[in-house]
């Protein structure tokens, strides 16, 4: 799909660090930007206000959902594994439901994500994603392993989906749209980090690159020395 043909967006998880990036490179393209979050973190987009249309309520809620990707040409979802009440997978099965067909589908996780088991992790990688999840079950704050199964559910869809995965983050200027790889291991992604306005940007820029329809692109920052080491 052309930029010209894309001319409304919902962006689902839209008051967070990575959603507010997306709805700035979002409104400097011109797009139509429909944001959703939860009624509690609302006040969370003020600067937006009366440039974005704002649907309040758990993500995961397919009435909600429904509403904010009515008339949508493309959908930005953050899979937040936020409690133990399958919250990434409910929000995805809803994004999947509801975006009309054709639309431009692009989600954002972790790098522990794989899609055909390829990716190569380090012992200390895989490790410490374990102890995060059962840490974060027992205290009840967040579902690693509900966001494996939102994308898996993803990637058995036949929709145009991208599912990008995030290396570790930091805040700072744009060093320039992101370079990527289909599988964690590749000596490109070694420096493991990336600017969040510049996984936002990647996110953006996905929704109208159809080289990466049902890909799950690992991304690393352009200027970190794994990827200039490899340009």
């Amino acid at each position: 799909m052309g930029t010209d043909r894309m001319k409304k967006i919902c962006i689902v998880g839209a008051s967070g660090k990575l959603g507010q990036y997306m709805v700035r490179h979002a409104l400097e393209r011109g797009y139509e930007v429909v944001g959703v979050c939860r009624e509690s973190s609302v006040p969370k987009l003020a600067a937006f206000e009366g440039r974005i249309t704002v649907v309040p309520g758990p993500t995961n809620d397919p009435e909600v959902i429904r509403k904010a990707v009515a008339g949508c040409d493309g959908v930005l979802t953050v899979l937040a594994p936020w409690g133990v009440r399958q919250y990434s997978s409910g929000t995805a099965q809803a994004v999947l439901d509801h975006a009309r067909p054709g639309a431009r589908l692009v989600f954002s996780c972790g790098w522990h994500i794989t899609r055909d088991g390829k990716d190569k992790y380090s012992r200390l990688f895989t490790a410490g994603v374990r102890i995060a999840a059962v840490l974060a079950k027992l205290v009840r704050a967040a579902e690693i392993d509900d966001q494996v199964e939102a994308c898996r559910r993803i990637f058995a869809s036949d929709t145009r989906w991208t599912v990008v995965r995030g290396s570790s983050l930091e805040e700072g200027e744009s060093q320039g749209l992101p370079v990527w790889s289909r599988h964690v291991g590749d000596p490109v992604l070694a420096s493991n980090l990336t600017r969040r306005v510049d996984f936002a940007l990647f996110m953006v820029e996905a929704l109208t690159d159809d080289t990466l329809v049902q890909e799950a692109p690992a991304i690393v920052g352009r200027r970190t020395p794994s990827a200039v080491a490899h340009a």
